[in-house]
């Protein structure tokens, strides 16, 4: 999906869980968790994967980095396939993939402090020899916080600097990729908009390249440059952010942007919000052709008896949908008019306003 060669191409990766079945069952039950997901991601882009809790986009994090062995499909991360590579290989590659974890609390070891936790992928790696105390010291430095911090533990700091921690140690070996996994859903908005600045200020000056998965979606209009929206296991619109934030084709995408709470009391969105009937489906036994069908107020015949594939319009070519008839579904009157101060925007608006520079020390 991206132009030149991408830094980690997805090809229809697959990652099902088998459930345990009577002694006598001739078949065995599975969990649905992703079913033929394939994107890109190029040197220095983030791609966003976002969707309801549930849909997979977690999972696709942890298949990633091998975390979880996939069931089928293909990782590629600079030419090579990182499925293929034996145990040891995985291990040693793992400097150039790292993980931002999304709970900053349970993410840390409360028994190690921040320099033993952050010297220890150096060990691991036989890397900075005679200066790790030296290394994890930049490491703080560059996440915005003070050396003596390295003789603390976990406990002592709040939540938005235990994720600069986390960001720290996933620094440490000097990586090119990293999958943030909600990386800021734990935190409250102001604190929000200080981690979110400061990995952006570590992609510019490191050149990294970023998989941030998140549900909020002022955030990923903020960091990202691709979004891929997941439902139920499978994406199902994949844009750049303008394409998709201004012109949204899958009806999934119209819900999600549409079910954004209006930040301010008294406030008339215009137009009525689309609002999704029905559950999610059980993910181990999907509904057949379209998977969204059974909560989409288009669906027809044909969404039952055919897969929608995921293809890009005549118009623009960087701008996939997997719905057989997005060209005849009408934006939703609350997402047309861009002059309009859309949920998304207003808590944007917020967001940035908090990237100013701080002159108190972060928190």
């Amino acid at each position: 999906m991206s132009a030149a060669m991408p830094l980690l191409r997805v090809d229809n990766l697959v990652k099902h869980f088998p459930l345990s079945s009577g002694l006598f069952s001739r078949s065995q039950a599975k969990v649905h968790a992703v079913d033929g997901v394939s994107f890109s991601v190029g040197k220095g882009e983030t791609m966003a994967l976002v969707g309801e809790s549930g849909c997979g986009k977690s999972t696709v994090g942890r298949l990633l980095l091998r975390l979880l062995e996939a069931t089928s499909g293909a990782v590629w991360f600079d030419g090579e396939d990182l499925m293929a590579l034996p145990p040891v290989a995985v291990r040693a590659r793992r400097r150039d993939l790292q993980m931002i974890f999304q709970d900053p609390y349970s993410s840390l070891n409360p028994r190690m402090t921040v320099g033993q936790t952050l010297m220890e992928p150096l060990l691991l790696h036989g890397l900075c020899a005679g200066r790790h105390q030296e290394r994890a010291a930049e490491l703080l430095d560059l996440v915005g916080l003070a050396p003596q911090y390295l003789q603390r533990y976990p406990h002592e700091f709040s939540g938005g600097q235990r994720q600069r921690i986390g960001i720290a140690r996933a620094l440490a070996v000097e990586p090119r990729l990293i999958v943030c996994d909600e990386p800021v859903s734990a935190l409250d908005v102001s604190i929000q908009a200080q981690v979110i600045n400061l990995m952006q200020d570590i992609q510019r000056r490191l050149g990294l390249s970023y998989v941030f998965i998140a549900h909020d979606l002022a955030v990923v209009k903020h960091i990202a440059s691709h979004v891929a929206v997941m439902y139920l296991g499978q994406i199902v619109e994949y844009a750049d952010k303008t394409s998709l934030f201004s012109a949204p084709r899958h009806p999934y995408t119209h819900a999600l942007l549409s079910a954004i709470p209006l930040p301010e009391p008294g406030r008339v969105q215009p137009g009525r919000r689309l609002l999704l009937q029905g559950d999610v489906p059980n993910p181990i036994t999907p509904p057949s052709g379209c998977r969204f069908r059974t909560r989409c107020p288009h669906a027809r015949q044909r969404c039952a008896d055919e897969v929608p594939a995921l293809t890009a319009g005549p118009a623009d070519a960087a701008h996939s949908v997997a719905c057989h008839f997005w060209r005849e579904i009408a934006l939703p009157e609350s997402l047309r008019d861009s002059s309009v101060a859309r949920p998304v925007n207003a808590r944007l608006e917020r967001l940035q306003a908090a990237f100013l520079p701080q002159a108190s020390a972060p928190v």
